[in-house]
């Protein structure tokens, strides 16, 4: 287990962790997200002794790193591909450190194997491109046999058939009992392997809780309704009370289904898009420009939050209210991300006409998701975004410093 209670840690006059507190249990992958500069490297390091904090604990099973017997046999971690001296092979690499842990010399065979090095092992460390340092850094992680893991970036130049590799090497080593935390910016990958989820910006804790629920509390998972009768649907589902919101959209659309010019604001966020038509089914789209329907007559549209596709559909028909299309459009880890630390990032770069220098003088907005000057850190319990649905228990709050739980 490794327990983070007010965690702090100040470079002179910059804070780079400030006051974290979280649990990362057994039994679970537990994803470590947040903008470059939030302080995941720097926790950690702290957590693997390699920086004191100014204040707060960082303990693994309980104690300080520096404290535990045998650590080796405790704790890995992957924090570099670089860590490993470019001129040992990485049989001698591995041996010399079993060696200086108590660990069997037949250990760095098996986990050689593990990762896939066995035929390169007597080769330098040098030669090796980013993805095999990467495997050589896992299989350092490995050799002592320990319950907890921490990886950062361990995705980092691997193949497609290593990053599906490493993917269940991680679930695996949850499913055997063992504490697992992996840092990564791979949402796509994050919303794979993840059970479980601690988010920070600046720093500061901002989320820590089960991926559905991240994804559910801060995203805009909605059901698009598409019918020239919407004021008389928008009414009844209006009436449902808060768990249900209704937004109007102007969805235009040929009679392709592509959509025309003029929507009032984009009809899809993104994430994947279910058409559900009149026999009940369901066709998949991709793609973060907004999918495409099954067409019908121009008019206005409704997006709904807190109800499914066939309840919407219900509530039409009910109201004897004309349908020309109905989707569910889903939300993503990575949308839930951006919707949690827009206000976090720190390096975030202009984009577009303003990169290229193309746009004119003040036609320029801030990049979605920066933090407008003088905002200082994340905001600490802050209520969801517009358009963020409800959990279970009410919407998922960012913790700020106080809130860090």
């Amino acid at each position: 287990m490794l327990t983070v209670r007010e965690l702090t840690k100040r470079y002179g006059g910059r804070t780079a962790v400030d006051g974290l507190t979280f649990t990362v249990e057994p039994g679970r992958v537990t994803g470590f997200l947040g903008p470059n500069g939030a302080g995941k490297s720097t926790t950690m390091r702290m957590l693997l002794g390699l920086a004191r904090p100014t204040s707060g604990e960082a303990l693994v099973n309980g104690r300080e790193y520096g404290r535990l017997a045998r650590p080796t046999r405790q704790v890995g971690a992957l924090l570099s591909p670089d860590a490993a001296h470019p001129g040992r092979s990485a049989r001698a690499h591995l041996t010399a450190k079993a060696a200086g842990g108590g660990i069997p010399r037949s250990r760095v065979e098996e986990v050689l194997e593990e990762v896939g090095l066995t035929g390169v092992a007597r080769q330098r460390v040098h030669g090796y491109s980013l993805g095999m340092r990467q495997r050589l850094g896992v299989a350092d992680a490995l050799l002592g046999d320990p319950g907890v893991l921490l990886f950062d970036e361990p995705v980092n130049g691997l193949d497609l058939d290593g990053v599906r590799w490493m993917r269940d090497l991680t679930r695996r080593l949850a499913d055997e009992g063992r504490t697992v935390f992996v840092s990564s910016h791979l949402m796509s990958e994050m919303e794979m392997v993840a059970d479980h989820l601690v988010v920070v910006g600046r720093g500061r804790l901002i989320a820590d809780a089960p991926i559905s629920d991240v994804i559910a509390a801060w995203s805009r998972t909605h059901v698009l309704v598409h019918s020239p009768d919407s004021a008389k649907l928008r009414e009844r589902l209006e009436r449902m009370g808060p768990s249900v919101r209704v937004e109007a959209v102007e969805d235009l659309r040929d009679d392709r289904g592509a959509r025309g010019a003029g929507t009032a604001e984009d009809v899809s966020a993104g994430g994947d898009t279910r058409d559900v038509g009149d026999s009940g089914g369901e066709r998949r789209a991709g793609g973060t420009g907004g999918a495409r329907g099954r067409g019908g007559a121009r008019g206005a549209g409704l997006r709904v939050f807190g109800l499914g596709a066939a309840e919407v559909g219900d509530h039409a028909h009910a109201v004897g209210a004309r349908v020309h299309g109905l989707r569910l459009e889903e939300a993503s880890l990575e949308e839930a991300y951006l919707e949690l630390t827009g206000d976090a990032v720190e390096y975030g770069a202009r984009s577009g006409s303003a990169a290229s220098g193309r746009g004119d003088a003040g036609d320029t907005a801030p990049i979605a998701g920066n933090a407008p000057e003088g905002t200082g850190g994340a905001v600490g319990n802050t209520a969801p975004a517009a358009g963020s649905t409800p959990g279970p228990g009410g919407p998922l709050r960012r913790l700020g410093r106080g809130g860090s739980r």
